[in-house]
């Protein structure tokens, strides 16, 4: 066995940084085949408890290994129902790759990539995965067509219930769609096809329904649906209240981003273009930030990340960081800012901030940042991005009577099963948790799919007695 991966094909960082086609060209069946040879088949693998969907790895890669690629795929879909987005944008790395044996004295098995070849090869060779139990009369209505409401969404259908989503933007995909840049995710490639395999389940997805304003939740159990889950995710943005945030050229990453991926703003044959600016900053440490000054980047901007803790904290995944260093962006680490700075038209032209310095570690577990007195400076800048994280939209929750949310605006849900403060209301993902990964939005849908079903078998048994 090797003692490292076999590496994974890129484009030039060079040129990647002037295009919008996807950063990782992935495996070929050659090379995945080898990289599979490097499982253990551990027989209690470590690497399935790692992952929120609890996708049976050692058992697909053993296909990948006999190069039964299509079986490979088959035992994914078991558990997951977008194998080609959590290939490419799962944080493997803290998940079931931090839990791979190998990876104790050498480097982990590829898991990630490997699904993603798995999942790549099956779109690619139309192989059909669609497969469904005997209809049951009962109707679940899904809240948000992003990841938590797609798996929730998937896992029922295949248990024979009737399911509709509605979604409020005019695309579905959610966070998919909108959120992360079609360097990391291709957008007709990779999510298009991905719901349309939740599509050939049955499920129904209706976009432009703005649930609390189109239709309420009392409104969709008034219609007939048995059961409701809420996977509206979390689209509020938060920023930091300091002077100068209301000028022209500041953004939050979710408008910058979800302008170009929605509107394609990166294209020259939309009508729908963005400022770019000549020297963009992206305030915050996250997977968003690096997806805003990689754009940015893109879009013909000098690109900074500017960061309250040091890299070392930075909560971004690994290789986020690196293809963006390696890309050109510029890191201004324990740096953050206090004013942004406007001309006379209102428009931004630079930023003061201050150096930062590492206490004792806070309520997070990392170290609490404090100013450095008389350390401020300026950054010249004409555009700043806001990526602070984001919290549920209270849309939803101040037109649903007794619908428990806590003092951030989150739903209150049963972490188990996302039962909700009412009886057939279900709700998991960032509107339950705040701002996470794709992955847990994920586990926690499949999750609430396995409680609805429980709930509504019983809900049929009574009804037929």
């Amino acid at each position: 066995m090797s003692n490292k991966r076999v590496p994974v094909r890129e484009q030039d960082p060079k040129v990647r940084a002037t295009n919008f086609e996807e950063v990782c060209y992935g495996y070929n069946k050659e090379e995945a085949m080898e990289e599979a040879q490097r499982c253990l088949g551990c027989k209690k693998p470590r690497c399935v408890e790692g992952c929120p969907v609890s996708i049976e790895i050692p058992d697909f890669i053993a296909q990948v290994k006999k190069g039964n690629i299509e079986e490979a795929a088959r035992v994914i879909a078991r558990n997951s129902s977008l194998p080609a987005v959590c290939g490419r944008v799962c944080p493997q790395e803290s998940q079931c790759e931090g839990k791979c044996i190998v990876g104790i004295k050498n480097e982990p098995v590829s898991i990630g990539k490997l699904e993603r070849f798995v999942a790549d090869w099956s779109r690619e060779n139309n192989v059909n995965l669609a497969s469904t139990k005997e209809k049951k009369n009962a109707r679940v209505a899904v809240i948000g067509s992003g990841p938590a409401g797609l798996a929730c969404a998937g896992d029922l259908a295949k248990e024979g219930y009737d399911v509709v989503i509605y979604e409020a933007m005019h695309e579905a995909g959610g966070v998919l769609t909108y959120g992360i840049p079609e360097f990391r995710l291709p957008k007709e490639r990779v999510v298009q096809p991905e719901i349309e395999n939740i599509k050939k389940l049955g499920v129904e997805i209706e976009t432009n329904v703005i649930i609390g304003r189109t239709i309420t939740i009392e409104q969709l159990e008034e219609e007939g649906f048995d059961a409701i889950f809420i996977g509206s995710g979390a689209g509020l943005p938060s920023f930091m209240g300091i002077p100068g945030e209301n000028g022209n050229g500041v953004f939050s990453a979710n408008e910058y981003l979800t302008r170009v991926n929605l509107m394609k703003a990166f294209r020259e044959d939309y009508d729908t273009p963005i400022r770019s600016g000549k020297k963009v900053a992206v305030v915050g440490g996250g997977n968003v930030a690096m997806d805003a000054a990689r754009t940015a980047l893109r879009l013909g901007s000098e690109s900074y990340i500017v960061y309250r803790r040091s890299e070392k904290e930075l909560p971004a995944r690994i290789e986020e960081v690196h293809h963006a260093k390696e890309e050109g962006v510029v890191f201004h680490t324990l740096t953050n800012p206090k004013e942004i700075l406007l001309d006379e038209g209102g428009n931004v032209r630079g930023m003061i901030c201050v150096k930062m310095e590492l206490g004792e570690p806070d309520a997070s577990g990392r170290r609490r940042p404090s100013e450095i007195v008389g350390s401020d400076f300026e950054i010249e800048v004409d555009t700043v991005i806001m990526s602070l994280g984001t919290s549920p939209n209270p849309l939803i929750s101040s037109t649903t009577d007794g619908l428990e949310v806590n003092k951030r605006g989150c739903i209150v849900a049963v972490e188990e099963t996302g039962l909700t403060s009412l009886e057939g209301i279900y709700a998991g993902g960032d509107t339950v948790t705040g701002a996470a990964t794709v992955i847990s939005a994920m586990g926690a849908g499949r999750s609430a799919a396995a409680a609805i079903d429980g709930y509504l078998k019983e809900k049929i048994l009574k009804s037929n007695k």
